[in-house]
């Protein structure tokens, strides 16, 4: 059974972002829900963490900004 993590949108929504993995773990693939629309994403380990990184480099872009 794969590793399954589940976000929910905070706003008035069903909207969530589903992470998993499948193939023994060699994949890594985020399951976004918007509007009950499903998109996959699929990643290799090595670029689902350099996304994770961006993807954390961003947001405390965004937050540097609102704190000026």
């Amino acid at each position: 059974m794969p590793i399954q993590t589940k976000f929910t949108c905070n706003r008035d929504s069903n909207d969530s972002l589903s992470v998993y993995s499948n193939h023994g773990g060699k994949d890594v693939i985020v399951s976004v829900e918007i509007n009950d629309n499903y998109q996959d994403i699929y990643f290799d380990i090595p670029t689902a963490i350099k996304f994770a990184k961006t993807l954390r480099t961003e947001i405390n872009k965004i937050k540097e900004v609102k704190n000026v």
